[in-house]
């Protein structure tokens, strides 16, 4: 009996091992399953950048007329102001409380690309205020219209836009947070061949919907209120790029009317490794789509990519002399980035 009860002990053990080996390899529990929602609706984002830009440049009116230290300083749109007079800067409220207290002499330092250079600035009084100023203007914020992509009712979290947003070097804009509002369109410019179009929307500043929390290469996201309701949106299963084929598709976005409406296009070509995360080309079909917009335009950065029932990307970019093509991301690019 006892040599029959070490027999069973030692199965035990080796059937106890080939169990924790088989969890090694695949994982100890299955990951939740996404819960997705179609998007398709505009969003207005505003988003709190980590860096403080120069975007412009004003006269000061002065006892001995208009000048512009910034400029004449040598200041230029485009700099990133990283400190004045050795004090950090992040946030515009900075740079404006420090040159506004009683400075003689104000030592910039900012980065122009990748060089940094050294400036130095004489702040002059302003005569409408009494306060001292350089006449600069500057920016630790981005807004802009983009198009929600989907809903992951999981964890509460969206995606959009499909594309980063970027400054004036073409680099991924760092954030700090930001702030997703509800958007209506109230106007289209078509986009034409060497110009592209614009979708013009409001912000509704008093329907915050939802948080930004990172800009990458695949979009931005962030979580949307606890409150949000989804039962006007389609649940949706993501796709997978290697069933995906050239042939008909459809996009959804809401151009007008604060409608979404589902809009046909083709799948032109497909490229799973494109390391620019354009792995479609489509073209769009809808006649109804290319009255309204002639195309793709700006703000339909976003719009989600349905074929065969199954949601398989975003819309991202514009042919600049072909509005009517455009790239596109895959879904699974957009999963795994968050």
């Amino acid at each position: 009996m006892a040599s029959k009860r070490k027999t069973i002990y030692k199965l035990f053990i080796i059937l106890f091992a080939v169990m924790c080996f088989i969890c090694a390899l695949t994982g100890a529990a299955p990951a939740e399953a996404a819960e997705l929602y179609l998007g398709g609706f505009p969003a207005g984002f505003v988003l709190n950048t980590t860096t403080v830009e120069v975007v412009g440049m004003c006269d000061v009116m002065t006892e001995s007329g208009p000048v512009c230290p910034a400029r004449s300083g040598g200041l230029k749109t485009g700099d990133v102001i990283k400190n004045i007079n050795g004090t950090e800067v992040t946030s515009s409220d900075q740079v404006t409380e420090i040159l506004s207290a009683n400075l003689k002499r104000a030592e910039i330092t900012v980065m122009r690309g990748d060089e940094e250079i050294c400036l130095t600035l004489t702040p002059v009084k302003d005569l409408t205020n009494g306060k001292m100023r350089v006449g600069v203007l500057v920016r630790d914020s981005l807004s802009g219209v983009g198009t929600v992509t989907y809903i992951n009712k999981t964890d509460n979290s969206f995606a959009s836009l499909g594309h980063p947003v970027t400054d004036t070097a073409g680099c991924v804009t760092k954030i700090n947070g930001g702030t997703l509002y509800g958007c209506i369109i109230y106007d289209v410019k078509r986009g034409v061949r060497g110009t592209p179009g614009e979708l013009k929307g409001a912000f509704q500043s008093s329907k915050a919907i939802g948080t930004a929390e990172l800009n990458s290469d695949c979009g931005v996201y962030g979580r949307l209120d606890e409150n949000y309701d989804l039962s006007g949106l389609t649940r949706i299963e993501a796709g997978d790029i290697d069933d995906v084929t050239p042939g008909k598709a459809e996009i959804y976005s809401t151009v007008s009317a604060n409608k979404r409406e589902s809009y046909e296009i083709s799948i032109v070509k497909v490229d799973k490794g494109n390391k620019d995360n354009r792995n479609f080309v489509i073209k769009i079909d809808d006649k109804d789509l290319l009255s309204k917009t002639g195309g793709i335009v700006q703000g339909m950065s976003g719009s989600p990519i349905v074929q065969n029932g199954k949601l398989i990307g975003a819309v991202t970019h514009v042919f600049i002399n072909d509005p009517t093509r455009g790239f596109g991301i895959s879904i699974e690019n957009m999963l795994a980035q968050y």
